[in-house]
C-alpha cells in the first residue's frame, strides 16, 4: 500500500503561540497569551548558542495557580521547559505522532532553518492526514 507523505509543515499552524522573553513575569505572560489567544509562550533564545523554552498555559496552572504563587512574582523562565522538544517541518506526521506518544507530549514547535515557524499538535496532524486522502 502506497502512502502519500504528509509533512509536519502541512499540518502545522502559525497561531496559538507567542514569543516572549524569559524575564517576563507570569502575569505579563498571561496578558500576552490572552491578547493573542495563545496556548503556548515560546521563550526566546538569549543568544545563538541558547535553546528555545516553552511555557504552556497548563504549566501556569500547575506551577503558579495550584501552588498559590503570585504571577507578578514569578518569571516565565522559572516555569519553562527548556530545551523544548521540537520537530522538523519536513518530518512525516506519522513519525511526529510516534514521537509525541513516546515522549508524552501533545504539541510542539516546528523548526525550519533553526527557527520556530509554527506549532503542531495531534489535532492538526489528524486533520491534515485525513484531509489528503
Amino acid at each position: 500500500m502506497s502512502h502519500k507523505i504528509i509533512q509536519v509543515k502541512d499540518a502545522m499552524t502559525q497561531e496559538g503561540y507567542q514569543f516572549a522573553e524569559g524575564m517576563l513575569t507570569v502575569a505579563d505572560g498571561i496578558k500576552l497569551a490572552h491578547q493573542h489567544k495563545a496556548k503556548a509562550i515560546i521563550i526566546n533564545k538569549r543568544d545563538e548558542n541558547d535553546e528555545y523554552g516553552i511555557v504552556m498555559l497548563a504549566d501556569i496552572a500547575k506551577e503558579v495557580i495550584a501552588k498559590d504563587k503570585s504571577p507578578e512574582r514569578v518569571n516565565l523562565y522559572e516555569i519553562m521547559a527548556k530545551p523544548v522538544l521540537n520537530v522538523s517541518s519536513s518530518m512525516d506526521v506519522r513519525y511526529c505522532a510516534r514521537l509525541f506518544e513516546r515522549f508524552g507530549v501533545h504539541t510542539a514547535p516546528v523548526m525550519e532553518n533553526n527557527k520556530i515557524v509554527g506549532m503542531v499538535d495531534y489535532t492538526n496532524m489528524v486533520l491534515a492526514h485525513y484531509n489528503e486522502e
